[in-house]
């Protein structure tokens, strides 16, 4: 284990961005520039802030901590840090682990936004007739008048709620991991859901995957939706069954709007493709033009705390 000494003489930063391209970043490290490639920058051992490489595999995103042996903070530019929760072990003790709460809400709540209405409005039939130069007109659901019941009310779940209030919902009900209340109203925790789900005829998955979320939507949740609702997983594939959406897709009482899917990268000849009334999306929910600003402020903030030596935001773990 490194010594205190060792580990305030560790002073390189290493970062996805070019630290060329980040405004007002502190003074007293020496930034180098690594998003993944096959070589290091530097010696891994001198690395005292690890920005994590954004949209990597979890192999590639986890090469260097084991070497890592004085960095203080790992910051992913991610909401979820599952991908990287494997390599605390390898974090010296009282190394901080960040997420990106905040990066992504804009951009995954219009995706969501997106999916429901693409979804209701039978958007991609549309695309498919167009292909093949038909003209189709189809009468379908609006999101007007519908209940809408957001799993996972952190911050993007807040941003979604956002972006559903001009389109006149019936009800927008939340579910947390607790209750509490919030100035739109109350949300309500986890052990509420066997009551809530018959309600919605959309439910939006926004939590973070957890051993208390993963495989949360199987097939008793997904039994109690109605008949006809619409499933949205802008969160993580592993939070749903996919054996059990698949049985329930297939049967055509439900439908489902995916971003993220288990597996993930979804293969060639997988049945979720081709399922009845399932519309899939590559996991875009973050990457947009809306991503590089926020993560450039998000660094450089964060950076500034660190230099500082006031604590950081958003710290999801810490190193044993």
């Amino acid at each position: 284990m490194a010594t205190a000494e060792q580990r305030t003489d560790a002073r390189d930063v290493w970062l996805p961005i070019p630290p060329d391209e980040i405004e007002g970043l502190p003074d007293g490290f020496r930034y180098v520039h690594w998003d993944a490639g096959p070589d290091y920058p530097a010696d891994p051992a001198r690395c005292a802030f690890y920005a994590v490489p954004y949209m990597k595999d979890v192999e590639t995103s986890l090469r260097p901590l084991s070497r890592m042996s004085r960095v203080r903070a790992v910051q992913t530019l991610t909401a979820g840090v599952d991908h990287i929760l494997p390599g605390l072990s390898d974090m010296p003790s009282g190394a901080q682990l960040c997420n990106a709460r905040g990066l992504h809400d804009a951009s995954t709540a219009e995706l969501a936004l997106t999916l429901i209405l693409a979804s209701l409005r039978g958007v991609p039939g549309f695309v498919r007739a167009q292909d093949a130069g038909e003209w189709r007109p189809e009468y379908r659901p609006a999101l007007a008048d519908k209940s809408v019941l957001i799993v996972g009310y952190g911050s993007i779940g807040s941003a979604i709620e956002d972006r559903l209030t001009p389109f006149e919902c019936a009800r927008v009900v939340r579910i947390a991991r607790t209750a509490r209340d919030t100035v739109r109203g109350p949300v309500h925790p986890l052990s509420d859901l066997p009551a809530l789900l018959p309600e919605a005829d959309v439910v939006v998955l926004a939590t973070p995957l957890t051993d208390a979320t993963r495989g949360l939507v199987g097939r008793d949740f997904l039994a109690r939706m109605k008949a006809g609702a619409l499933l949205v997983n802008v969160a993580r594939g592993g939070v749903v069954d996919t054996a059990a959406l698949l049985a329930e897709l297939e049967s055509g009482r439900l439908y489902a709007a995916l971003d993220v899917t288990d597996p993930e990268p979804l293969p060639a000849g997988h049945p979720l493709w081709h399922a009845p009334g399932v519309l899939v999306t590559p996991h875009v929910g973050g990457p947009s033009s809306a991503f590089l600003p926020r993560a450039k402020r998000l660094l450089r903030d964060q950076l500034t705390l660190f230099a500082a030596g006031e604590p950081l935001r958003n710290v999801v773990a810490t190193a044993d």
